[in-house]
């Protein structure tokens, strides 16, 4: 099968770019002396899980239970769920992924969360790995560093059916802060009380394993700080136009990591010179950022959402205007969300489907 074989919609993934963005990840972080658990929510996609860890990472976090099932299931290691497992239901299903994968790792915020944990471990015969989930600043999940999160590590340490790992600390709020100098200086602000927490555990007795944490848009912030362990960049390995706007250390684009992730469309009407309409609408791409898709190699048009399953395409050029039945790729505003509106995504090399991967965890959100 060749690229105008593939029924539009379609998500393609650009091998090529795709296996540099690995390998320069993977050297990075190894460069700086730290572990790589990438995040799969950006995918969802056990292949591409698969691939992340024949590169070098020591596992892929999962941002719920119902991915990390998925992926078990397809055999990947080092399984941390991001997000707390909580409700008798998800704990019971999290005792039985246990039962597949007794190595699965999983965070907590609050006490009695850690208790439930621990008697249905108990129950099921598991020692269950913990980290202790330290609110950063985002305002999301986590408890506070410092004292709070002592105590729930000595919670945790104290119940024979759990085990303390470590922490997690993620600052996303600052992983699209617009510019790499105002961005570090708010990274390191968020992510001191983290390691500050770890120094606190540590003096007090307690072994710190793992810190946890990071995204794309501070890797290479993150890679610098003492005291955490690993990061969990996500969208590196596909990338998409949110991170490529933020900038780099050296520029006004994020170019350390190739954009390999494009939605495939197809021009089913041209009613103007000027106009032309695709296939490819709000249920092609994620809608959650201010601005839209971009055309790949079409510099003069513009794309507008023109309703579920159209795309409105404006040629600013008359004389370059788009044909009938034209395929054309665009890059996704944010790839996570785009990533999860298509079942599979069509594994290129140049013109040439080279294979074609499910992407498993979608819609897994429970």
């Amino acid at each position: 099968m060749i690229r105008d074989d593939i029924p539009t919609p379609a998500l393609l993934l650009d091998l090529d770019r795709f296996d540099r963005n690995l390998r320069a990840a993977a050297a990075h972080v190894s460069a700086a002396g730290k572990q790589f658990r990438p995040h799969a929510k950006t995918h969802k996609c056990p292949e591409i899980a698969r691939r992340q860890v024949a590169a070098g990472a020591t596992g892929v976090v999962c941002a719920k239970l119902a991915e990390a099932e998925v992926m078990a299931a397809s055999g990947i290691p080092g399984l941390l769920i991001s997000t707390e497992v909580v409700g008798d239901e998800k704990v019971g299903r999290l005792m039985r992924l246990l039962d597949h994968d007794p190595g699965v790792l999983v965070v907590v915020d609050h006490p009695d969360n850690v208790r439930d944990l621990a008697h249905a471990a108990r129950a099921a015969g598991h020692v269950l790995g913990v980290l202790v989930d330290v609110d950063v600043g985002g305002r999301r999940t986590g408890t506070g560093p410092g004292e709070p999160a002592l105590a729930l590590a000595r919670a945790v340490a104290a119940a024979p059916s759990l085990r303390f790992r470590g922490l997690q600390g993620y600052a996303g709020q600052c992983a699209h802060i617009v510019g790499w100098a105002a961005r570090r200086e708010a990274a390191v602000k968020a992510m001191t009380p983290l390691i500050e927490t770890r120094r606190l555990l540590e003096a007090r007795g307690i072994p710190v394993e793992i810190v946890s944490g990071g995204s794309t848009g501070t890797y290479d912030i993150d890679s610098d700080l003492a005291g955490l362990t690993e990061l969990q960049c996500g969208s590196y390995c596909v990338m998409d136009l949110d991170y490529l706007r933020i900038g780099g250390r050296t520029g006004d684009r994020l170019t350390d990591f190739e954009m390999a992730l494009t939605v495939l469309a197809t021009v089913v009407s041209v009613p103007a010179p000027d106009l032309a309409i695709v296939d490819a609408g709000l249920k092609a791409f994620a809608t959650d950022r201010p601005f839209g898709p971009e055309p790949v190699e079409r510099p003069s048009v513009v794309y507008e959402f023109a309703g579920d399953e159209h795309g409105r395409l404006l040629s600013r050029d008359p004389r370059g205007s788009v044909r009938l039945g034209e395929r054309v790729e665009f890059f996704p505003p944010h790839c996570d969300p785009t990533m999860n509106l298509y079942d599979r995504v069509y594994a290129m090399r140049g013109a040439r489907v080279e294979a074609v991967w499910d992407i498993a965890a979608r819609g897994k959100s429970q």
